[in-house]
């Protein structure tokens, strides 16, 4: 029989009270402290205060189990992939995102992953009992006036199948045997044989055309149903016509939403 654990998920900023005592007060059986991964002087060292420690040593004797992992928390995309990632991990347990122990790029990062409707996270915010430091060598507040729990309104995040085209796209490398020319996009054939050497779901009931007696163009509609369109509506791919081809590209955005849900492709996803 499964125990269904009290994940708590926390950025770690310069934030001492906010971060431990809602720890304390829900009982957490395990908790997940967001670490930046910057450093302060290009060197190896991250970014960290005095304090840390303290904080480590008080979460080591309330919680069973503390683990700490880098991430860029000046990088929305960062935290938020990193938040939907344990989540994902803790499917069956109950998880919380502190979203107030690191400012304000780390909070729209995990309040984001907890929009994500395949994301079961509920955000909270804590709100301090005083503004009164620097940061660096005192945490910039103080004490606990209330910890509220943060309403949430779902998003649709990018389905597997979408995620592993996004993949495909965002790595050169991986056109080898697909695509002819490495110095432009794949156009649509690639990403459909590329879909069926991979078991996509979007093309798992589709013959190859050599099994069709000839091009499936039945193919390039459920790839613009499934994965295309959606992702052009997002914003995630470009797709344009170069000659008699429909080439199609990662953009930006896409990129960045690449990293947020790569997760999606775990365990054979």
């Amino acid at each position: 029989m499964n125990v269904v654990k009290r994940v708590h998920i926390v950025p770690l900023g310069y934030e001492y009270d906010r971060i431990l005592e809602p720890i304390r007060a829900q009982r957490a059986d395990l908790v997940y402290l967001l670490a930046d991964e910057r450093t302060d002087d290009g060197g190896d060292s991250a970014v960290t205060a005095d304090y840390h420690d303290d904080l480590l040593a008080e979460l080591e004797s309330t919680v069973p189990d503390v683990e700490t992992r880098r991430c860029d928390l000046g990088d929305v995309y960062a935290v938020l992939g990193e938040v939907t990632t344990i989540a994902a991990e803790h499917a069956d347990d109950t998880v919380s995102v502190n979203v107030s122990g690191a400012g304000t790029i780390p909070a729209i990062g995990a309040t984001m992953a907890c929009m994500d409707v395949s994301t079961d996270a509920h955000a909270y915010y804590v709100e301090p009992s005083d503004y009164a430091h620097e940061g660096e060598r005192e945490p910039i507040s103080t004490g606990v006036a209330e910890i509220e729990r943060l309403p949430t309104y779902p998003i649709d995040s990018p389905t597997p199948d979408q995620v592993a085209i996004m993949g495909f796209l965002a790595d050169p490398d991986a056109w080898d045997g697909y695509h002819e020319a490495r110095t432009t996009p794949p156009k649509k054939k690639d990403l459909i044989e590329y879909a069926r050497d991979r078991g996509l779901s979007f093309m798992a009931d589709r013959r190859p055309p050599e099994e069709r007696g000839g091009e499936d163009k039945g193919a390039f509609r459920v790839l613009d149903t499934h994965v295309l369109e959606p992702l052009e509506a997002d914003g995630y791919v470009t797709i344009e016509s170069v000659g008699r081809r429909r080439v199609v590209e990662l953009t930006e955005q896409g990129g960045n939403a690449y990293r947020a849900f790569k997760h999606k492709l775990a365990d054979g996803e």
